[in-house]
Protein backbone atom coordinates (compact mmCIF):
# COMPACT_ATOMS: atom_id res chain seq x y z
CA UNK A 1 0.00 0.00 0.00
CA UNK A 2 1.19 3.62 -0.80
CA UNK A 3 1.14 6.31 2.04
CA UNK A 4 -1.03 8.89 1.46
CA UNK A 5 -0.31 12.61 3.40
CA UNK A 6 -3.28 13.86 5.96
CA UNK A 7 -4.90 17.33 5.84
CA UNK A 8 -3.00 17.95 9.21
CA UNK A 9 0.33 18.42 6.47
CA UNK A 10 1.75 21.92 7.11
CA UNK A 11 3.27 22.19 3.60
CA UNK A 12 6.93 22.38 5.42
CA UNK A 13 8.12 20.16 2.61
CA UNK A 14 10.27 17.84 4.78
CA UNK A 15 8.77 14.57 3.40
CA UNK A 16 9.57 15.27 -0.44
CA UNK A 17 13.67 15.48 0.87
CA UNK A 18 13.24 12.34 2.83
CA UNK A 19 11.64 10.41 -0.77
CA UNK A 20 14.17 7.97 -2.26
CA UNK A 21 12.14 7.98 -5.49
CA UNK A 22 10.97 11.15 -4.97
CA UNK A 23 7.23 10.40 -5.02
CA UNK A 24 6.05 13.08 -3.19
CA UNK A 25 5.34 16.98 -4.75
CA UNK A 26 3.62 20.07 -3.58
CA UNK A 27 0.03 20.03 -4.22
CA UNK A 28 -2.65 22.20 -3.71
CA UNK A 29 -2.56 23.52 -0.12
CA UNK A 30 -0.57 20.16 0.92
CA UNK A 31 2.06 17.86 -0.41
CA UNK A 32 1.25 14.60 -2.20
CA UNK A 33 2.45 11.12 -2.65
CA UNK A 34 1.99 9.57 -6.44
CA UNK A 35 1.21 5.82 -5.41
CA UNK A 36 2.71 4.83 -8.64
CA UNK A 37 5.85 5.83 -7.35
CA UNK A 38 5.56 5.47 -3.84
CA UNK A 39 7.31 2.16 -2.24
CA UNK A 40 6.16 2.04 0.68
CA UNK A 41 9.55 2.85 2.54
CA UNK A 42 8.00 5.35 5.38
CA UNK A 43 10.97 8.05 5.15
CA UNK A 44 8.21 11.17 4.53
CA UNK A 45 6.28 9.37 7.79
CA UNK A 46 9.43 9.08 9.77
CA UNK A 47 10.27 12.88 8.20
CA UNK A 48 7.19 14.58 9.40
CA UNK A 49 7.12 16.90 12.30
CA UNK A 50 3.05 16.19 12.15
CA UNK A 51 2.44 12.90 11.21
CA UNK A 52 0.76 13.89 8.04
CA UNK A 53 1.80 10.83 5.79
CA UNK A 54 0.28 7.40 6.52
CA UNK A 55 -0.21 4.01 5.07
CA UNK A 56 -3.53 4.25 3.02
CA UNK A 57 -6.03 1.94 4.31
Amino acid sequence: MAYVISDACISCGACAGECPVEAISEGNGKYVIDADKCIDCGSCANACPVGAPAEEA
